[in-house]
């Protein structure tokens, strides 16, 4: 079990950094994007786990993967648009 989770908190932070050299201009810095990457893959691997049960490790990774990637995906900004200033700043 150890094993699983450790390698899902490596998968979640080369999946992090995947991200960061394909999108580096709609992520927020590293520091925020390496922890979001190996914290979501850790608790897609708990939930796994949970509902699989023991011996699964594949099916475990596979969804430590999945719920890094999403939560990963929540933080690409989009592209090229800026948000208008608040109307009490202009």
């Amino acid at each position: 079990m150890i094993w699983e989770f450790l390698g899902s908190a490596l998968l979640g932070l080369a999946l992090s950094w995947v991200a960061l050299r394909s999108l580096a201009d709609r992520l927020p810095p590293a520091r925020a994007v390496y922890p979001t990457g190996a914290l979501g893959a850790l608790f897609g691997a708990c939930l796994t786990h949970a509902a699989l049960g023991t011996g699964q490790v594949a099916a475990t990774l596979i969804g430590a993967v999945s719920v890094g990637a999403v939560t990963l995906s929540l933080l690409i900004r989009p592209r090229g648009r800026r948000l208008a200033p608040p109307a009490a700043a202009r």
